[in-house]
């Protein structure tokens, strides 16, 4: 495929990362309004908020395999269409369990897309040669920053059913565009890769091999990534404002440190990989981010909290790209699809464990579990060095 041909997909693929974050956000800063529509109770809204989650594990081992059928060019371009109308739904539904449905739907959808377009990524990094797996990351995390930021700025103006509506017409308008390059430029192939050897890796070979049971371990990278990011989310701003005392704003604070500098990590990924290799990202991002986290999670005043949580984001920024890079590379979609189910897995379990932990011990104690997690990723990352290159 010619070098022009290359460029433009990988703006194709990158408009689909930042789109999936956009249209994420875009619900997720909805959810109090969605929750006084459906006059749900705290732990029916909990249960209904379990559908994106069953729903994207459920499918994602299944999107593997649509992956290796039918491409992940035209899976990644249908999962889209049915992620930007899914968006639309919630505000109509007057009941959590209708709510829980319709959430099934989405988090389906939401699943199968990441890992369709982190198959087309895995398998354009290979075909340039160049470990820009973060960048694409770095776009998801963008379209994120700026679907909470519209979401706030038009919460006081646009109803809920306006809003996500107006985020269906803006993901559908972007996938015609962006998936009109994908649809029509085949999945581009590495010069020294033949299509018997494409075939090996797709298939079952890679566990004949061990690789499968290196895709496992990369998918336990992803989980403790994910776990930190999702405890991140949940309890970060909490310990700011229960154990520190920082007002709600200041505590609000906490979570914007950490993505901002998990941002800023994956668009500086690139050159790092390039410089340090894979191995040494992860031992050294694993070694970084647990360090951040005890900072982050036992520093007796909010400022150096806040250090803390943004040193936590730059060490777990290109984690989760390497893993699932490495997976793809290794089985094709199926690696991705383990890495993704895993590091989703880790997101889930992030924030309910850290929430037994806080009863059991103290938040600051359980989110020292964050730290702990970091360091097994680094211990991974030593452990296999020459599987994972540099």
């Amino acid at each position: 495929m010619p070098g022009r041909g290359l460029t433009a997909l990988r703006a194709a693929i990158t408009a689909f990362f930042a789109l999936d974050g956009f249209l994420f956000a875009g619900w997720v800063v909805r959810i109090p309004d969605i929750k006084h529509q459906t006059h749900a109770s705290a732990g029916a809204l909990g249960l209904a908020l379990l559908g994106v989650s069953a729903g994207a594990v459920l499918t994602m081992t299944l999107t593997g395999r649509l992956c290796r059928r039918y491409g992940s060019h035209p899976v990644t371009v249908v999962c889209m269409v049915v992620l930007a109308l899914s968006v639309a739904l919630p505000p109509l539904t007057r009941s959590a369990p209708v709510l829980g449905a319709v959430l099934l739907l989405f988090g389906a959808a939401y699943g199968g897309v990441n890992v369709a377009f982190n198959s087309a990524a895995v398998d354009l990094v290979a075909a340039l040669r160049r470990p820009i797996m973060p960048s694409f990351h770095a776009a998801f995390s963008l379209g994120g920053m700026v679907g909470a930021g519209l979401g706030g700025l038009v919460a006081g103006v646009l109803s809920p059913t306006r809003h996500l509506l107006g985020l269906t017409v803006i993901g559908l308008l972007v996938t015609a565009v962006a998936g009109r390059t994908l649809l029509r430029q085949e999945p581009p192939v590495p010069p020294e890769r033949t299509p018997a050897s494409a075939a090996e890796q797709d298939g079952g070979a890679a566990g004949r091999t061990g690789g499968r049971g290196l895709v496992v371990v990369l998918g336990l990278v992803a989980l403790c990534t994910a776990y930190g990011e999702g405890a991140m989310a949940d309890w970060g701003a909490l310990h700011l404002q229960q154990d520190l005392a920082a007002s709600p704003g200041v505590a609000a604070a906490g979570y914007a440190c950490f993505a901002l500098a998990m941002t800023v990590g994956r668009l500086t990924g690139t050159a790092l990989l390039s410089r340090l290799g894979r191995a040494r990202t992860v031992i050294t991002g694993g070694t970084v981010a647990a360090a951040g986290m005890l900072l982050g999670s036992l520093a007796p005043s909010v400022w150096a909290a806040l250090i803390g949580f943004a040193v936590t984001g730059i060490g777990l920024a290109n984690l989760f790209p390497v893993a699932v890079e490495r997976a793809g590379a290794l089985a094709g979609p199926s690696g991705v699809a383990v890495a993704s189910t895993l590091g989703y897995g880790g997101m889930l379990l992030g924030p309910p464990a850290i929430g037994f932990m806080a009863d059991w011990f103290s938040l600051s104690a359980a989110l020292t579990s964050v730290a702990v997690l970091a360091a097994v990723a680094a211990v991974i990352g030593a452990s296999t060095r020459r599987a994972l290159g540099g």
